[in-house]
């Protein structure tokens, strides 16, 4: 999150599903394909946020669809599915990682390579970003910013979705654990045929990444991005941008009423 959107290329066509779970490298993921298959990459963290309203509109809807319960569920995110990944080579990060099945629907072909991590690790780094983006009052702060004003909602209705659907079972609470991260890669074994599923620590570089993609190690260093940093870099700008933009709001309301005030006085005089 926090890096510029990638555009879509039309005409390329959904080659790699990043199907690891944020916080696992996927950012670094991310620039790594763009090199090795020489198209745009679509990284959700940095899409969802840095897009037009409509973009993360269009995720919420799909969110609340699942869990899936008719036909015109399945064929709103398949609409959807079909419309956003249009012209990107590959995709990273949530939300595509959640909709893998719908994603392999679409593009059989396509290799998924989630990446992974140490799961205690995991959690703390998700324990990190909760706390900053469950502030209660983070839905005031950023109403008057036109795309993430969204966020809260779309927090909401991925947890209230598939993302309950898949890793909360009846009874348990946590949205971010070891077991939350265990059931996220036996489910991806249990939904992806076995010989077009691959699991890959970035910190091993470009070796098995070339090795599953059938191309050759390119001549450039493996990309090391920190996603934590780039993460609380991105929040901070929009919590200002938030704050600046209520500052003007209310200093507008301001003035209004002193003119307000003003006039009312020599009416009344």
């Amino acid at each position: 999150m926090g890096q510029e959107a990638s555009k879509p290329r039309p005409g390329t066509e959904l080659r790699v599903i990043g199907a690891g779970l944020p916080r696992t490298g996927t950012a670094s993921f991310s620039e790594a394909l763009a090199i090795l298959l020489d198209g745009p990459v679509y990284h959700g963290g940095t899409q969802i946020f840095n897009r037009e309203p409509a973009h993360i509109k269009a995720w919420i809807s799909c969110w609340e669809k699942t869990p899936i319960r008719n036909s015109k569920d399945h064929d709103h995110i398949m609409k959807n599915v079909e419309e956003i990944f249009d012209g990107y080579a590959a995709t990273t990060d949530t939300p595509g990682a959640q909709f893998v099945p719908e994603l392999l629907e679409k593009f059989p072909d396509a290799k998924v390579i989630c990446t992974v991590r140490d799961p205690e690790a995991w959690v703390k780094s998700m324990d990190a970003t909760a706390n900053k983006s469950l502030l209660w009052f983070l839905w005031i702060i950023l109403l008057p910013l036109p795309t993430v004003r969204h966020f809260p909602k779309y927090v909401d209705v991925l947890q209230r979705g598939r993302w309950s659907e898949l890793y909360m079972p009846s009874g348990d609470p946590s949205t971010h654990s070891t077991a939350v991260y265990d059931r996220h890669i036996a489910w991806l074994k249990k939904v992806v045929p076995e010989d077009q599923l691959v699991f890959f620590d970035v910190r091993d570089g470009w070796g098995p990444l070339c090795q599953a993609l059938n191309v050759k190690v390119p001549d450039v260093p493996f990309p090391r991005i920190n996603d934590a940093k780039a993460m609380d870099e991105f929040a901070n700008k929009q919590m200002m941008d938030g704050l600046k933009a209520w500052a003007k709001i209310l200093g507008v309301a301001t003035a209004l009423g002193g003119v307000f005030y003003v006039s009312m006085s020599r009416l009344t005089a």
